[in-house]
């Protein structure tokens, strides 16, 4: 992988590589010994085309095979079973799926039906990876460690309008009582806001929530369009939720300006592979 420049004020990522598999992870996060954490890129794996190589995203398409095997490749490097990856049909909406011992004791049809409309996951089960699948859209992983709960979030615009973030935060807190103060996250790699050009009415949608403009959007000098800063704004969820500045980890690294190494839906279209952003307390 080419070396990854990271903007200002972000957080330098680490390589992972072997002989199959080539992934990322946070700084900071890899420093607890009670987490793995990952995020594939497009190296290593099986998937052709516009899901080639290392796709482990299942609901975009690709041959179920290779996804399958490539999904193997993945859980032989973090060392769990394909199983024990869970990873929702994400819709874009803002509702929060808890993985507990009654959701594992359900068959694997269940199981996906459970998971089924869920953009986040959230558990403290020990030896299960919960995980999100993008390509552009911006995952968000949270270690809460008073408590030894995670979550994965999958923020694309209209989750990070809808809150997703501030409520998978809510939810450890209310569900598992985990103090945000303690909380650490990591903002991976997504489209950045130089090449996230938006609608008025993209615009206008976030005006509603609330947030400061000044701080996720500007407009391009000559074109006049308006450009949102995703990474921002959920950035300004974690705060506003109760995380520490120095808690949260931003990759700064735009899929999009580096489609070579990870998926972008606006450069391949939807028919294309995703990355996967996963974590899980370790046995």
């Amino acid at each position: 992988m080419k070396s990854m420049k990271n903007t200002s004020g972000t957080t330098k990522m680490k390589k992972l590589k072997n002989k199959t598999v080539e992934m990322l992870q946070f700084s900071g996060l890899s420093g607890e010994c009670n987490i793995s954490h990952f995020i594939t890129t497009r190296h290593g794996g099986v998937s052709t085309g516009n899901y080639a190589t290392m796709n482990p995203g299942a609901y975009s398409g690709d041959d179920l095979a290779s996804v399958r095997m490539n999904r193997q490749l993945l859980s032989d490097v973090i060392g769990i079973s394909p199983e024990r990856i869970f990873a929702p049909f994400q819709i874009h909406e803002a509702e929060i799926g808890c993985i507990d011992a009654g959701f594992l004791s359900l068959t694997e049809t269940l199981q996906k039906e459970a998971m089924n409309g869920k953009d986040a996951l959230v558990t403290d089960m020990p030896g299960v990876c919960v995980a999100v699948s993008t390509a552009d859209c911006v995952p968000v992983l949270v270690y809460a460690p008073d408590k030894k709960v995670v979550a994965a979030i999958h923020a694309g615009w209209r989750g990070t309008v809808k809150q997703i973030v501030a409520k998978t935060i809510a939810c450890m807190a209310d569900r598992y009582s985990c103090d945000p103060s303690r909380m650490m996250a990591g903002i991976a790699p997504s489209i950045g806001q130089a090449a996230f050009e938006v609608g008025e009415e993209v615009a206008d949608a976030f005006r509603t929530t609330g947030v400061d403009m000044d701080r996720i959007m500007k407009r391009h000098p000559q074109t006049g369009k308006a450009h949102i800063d995703l990474w921002e704004a959920n950035r300004i969820q974690l705060l506003q939720a109760g995380l520490q500045a120095d808690r949260i980890e931003v990759s700064g690294i735009c899929t999009y300006q580096h489609d070579k190494d990870f998926f972008s839906a606006r450069r391949l279209g939807i028919k294309s592979g995703r990355i996967l952003s996963g974590i899980l307390i370790k046995e």
